[in-house]
């Protein structure tokens, strides 16, 4: 897949950053956080895109990649505010209280274009779900919530598989009984590492919706 991204270069202190975004945004994407049960709705093409960047930030590890899905249109179902997303890996180290000052030295981006290898992210996904079945498996995305932003943090293979889980969505998604009707349908999902203590275990619902006016869906074979 080719991605179309915008590059920042900002500087906090002694430290040189390097940030990407999406260059046009996922207008009929949103996502609420998981408190315990986040959910995420979008289209073809937002899922889709999502599953690029989720590739793309597999294989990026000096990389953070920001996706501000609360500029997009609101939904017209689901409950919570909405929130943006960062991808970082474990390996980078990123300081959720320099996430504000960071987001706002964004400016004078570059254009990049890059192209996401669907083969290699097919395979690092299979060696994640292969291991996972392990006793000692500890290889799950963690999660935060600051400054309205859900970040992600995880390694090559769990940030390939999450690429993977949009993948389906995005194919599998308009194929669902009742989206002709704009009725959200839950096609898959992102599972979170559980907090301490226990609890409900933490995920993000993925769900495929098209957007209004729903007489121009039509699901395919129907």
């Amino acid at each position: 897949m080719r991605l179309r991204l915008t590059e920042f270069r900002p500087r906090t202190g002694p430290h040189e950053r390097r940030v990407v975004q999406p260059r046009h945004t996922l207008r009929h994407t949103s996502l609420t956080a998981p408190e315990p049960i986040g959910l995420l709705l979008g289209d073809h093409d937002g899922l889709n895109r999502l599953a690029g960047l989720f590739s793309f930030a597999a294989y990026s590890r000096h990389t953070i990649v920001h996706i501000p899905l609360r500029d997009g249109i609101p939904p017209d179902e689901g409950l919570g505010e909405r929130v943006d997303l960062v991808l970082a890996h474990h390996s980078y180290g990123l300081r959720l209280s320099k996430w504000p000052e960071l987001r706002r030295a964004l400016k004078a981006g570059t254009p990049l274009s890059v192209r996401t290898d669907e083969a290699r992210t097919h395979k690092d996904a299979d060696a994640w779900t292969q291991r996972h079945t392990h006793a000692d498996f500890r290889d799950e995305l963690g999660h935060a919530t600051h400054a309205r932003t859900l970040f992600l943090f995880g390694s090559r293979d769990a940030f390939a598989r999450a690429a993977g889980n949009f993948a389906y969505a995005a194919g599998w998604g308009p194929r669902q009984k009742r989206v002709a009707q704009g009725h959200a349908a839950i096609v898959s999902g992102i599972w979170l590492k559980d907090e301490p203590g226990g609890g409900h275990p933490r995920e993000v619902l993925v769900c495929f919706k098209p957007y209004p006016p729903y007489a121009h869906f039509k699901r395919p074979g129907g």
